[in-house]
């Protein structure tokens, strides 16, 4: 029997944490970091907070870096674990080896991190609780799709969580580990119910309501 089989929903919930990447300075937007871009009146970290919340995710680590003061100051987080990394100039890879690490910690008995990326606020709750859902144990790893294509977010097994950490520098995140692993991954279309797009350049702010 599976986790998922033997657990509620709440219980899967409780095992499957969420995990946000807000770390990045947005220095292709002028500076300015991406968790405190607004959108539909809510700064982009706590749309993706909410996103998590809403698609199951009882526990939320949050990884943030550039004006992280700010960011602690303006944002409604009070339900959160908030993870500094203060190596996060170093790209994406270390704000996944400190939220990774922040989940293995004593008593949050979570199995598996969902891992979103806060500047991509066109996947909403409902691609996230897809993923989510395809939670088993441990050592699941799941990724969203788009028209086949892999994509955020992704689901990684505690199992994987070591080598995910050893492998994960600069800008690419789990996609080393990821690719050395393609032949265990779940994949979850969800082109039908979100959009990937990033919120990189000046032009990309477009998407921002």
């Amino acid at each position: 029997m599976t986790d998922n089989e033997a657990l509620t929903e709440d219980q899967v919930g409780d095992r499957v944490a969420g995990l946000l990447l807000a770390a990045g300075g947005g220095r292709r937007l002028g500076g300015r970091p991406k968790a405190l871009l607004e959108h539909r009146g809510h700064l982009l970290v706590e749309h993706a907070v909410g996103a998590l919340r809403a698609a199951g995710c009882a526990r939320v680590h949050v990884v943030l870096g550039a004006r992280a003061e700010d960011v602690r100051a303006r944002a409604a987080l009070d339900d959160c674990v908030l993870v500094d990394n203060p190596d996060w100039e170093q790209g994406m890879g270390s704000s996944l080896r400190a939220g990774l690490h922040s989940l293995t910690g004593t008593g949050t008995g979570a199995r598996a991190a969902l891992v979103c990326l806060v500047d991509q606020p066109g996947i909403g709750a409902e691609a996230m609780a897809r993923v989510r859902g395809a939670y088993r144990d441990e050592t699941s790893l799941v990724s969203a799709a788009y028209a086949g294509v892999r994509g955020h977010p992704v689901l990684l097994g505690a199992a994987h969580w070591a080598g995910i950490a050893a492998t994960a520098t600069g800008d690419r995140g789990a996609r080393a580990y990821l690719r050395e692993h393609e032949a265990e991954i779940a994949l979850v279309e969800c082109g039908d119910v979100a959009r990937p797009y990033d919120i990189d350049t000046e032009a990309d702010l477009v998407h921002l309501e």
